[in-house]
């Protein structure tokens, strides 16, 4: 397993967008295609990478930040999205792919609070962000439930 992130642009939307969840997993996670529209008309800054393993991308993420609101009295940066594609479930990818963005995002910007919210009935991915250290914070965001990490 060769882990590295790409950003999404000319040269791999297509691929990007062809990635697919389990029909059960449907309600968990936006579509591709989905991010990378809003990467391109909503405010915030939004970072859409792929997810490879060599040649091959594998699934899918996205980190934003959101300046201080009245929604949220913080500048805060989330994991948006996060999805590997169902023929590379299971094979211990989410949490590799997971770890390394970890990584990744704590050299860019350092030493600071991560957030991401999902379904309350996603049980999968509410034990893998448990296991690389996310916590419930208690808060829910549009009906999902918010994680934090402190890198």
């Amino acid at each position: 397993m060769q882990l590295e992130f790409k950003k999404i642009d000319k040269n791999n939307y297509e691929a990007c967008v062809e990635l697919t969840v389990h029909k059960e997993q449907e309600d968990f996670v936006a579509p591709n295609w989905w991010s990378l529209l809003e990467d391109k008309y909503e405010e915030g800054e939004r970072y859409p990478l792929g997810i490879y393993d060599g040649e091959t991308i594998i699934g899918f993420l996205m980190y934003t930040f959101y300046p201080a609101d009245a929604d949220y009295p913080l500048d805060s940066w989330w994991l948006e999205r996060f999805m590997i594609d169902k023929a590379y479930q299971n094979k211990g990818y989410g949490k590799a792919a997971l770890k390394k963005f970890l990584d990744y995002f704590q050299t860019s910007y350092g030493n600071i609070d991560l957030r991401l919210a999902t379904e309350p009935e996603n049980d999968v991915a509410i034990k893998l962000y448990e296991n690389v250290g996310f916590a419930k914070t208690g808060e829910v965001a549009a009906d999902e439930i918010v994680f934090h990490i402190k890198l």
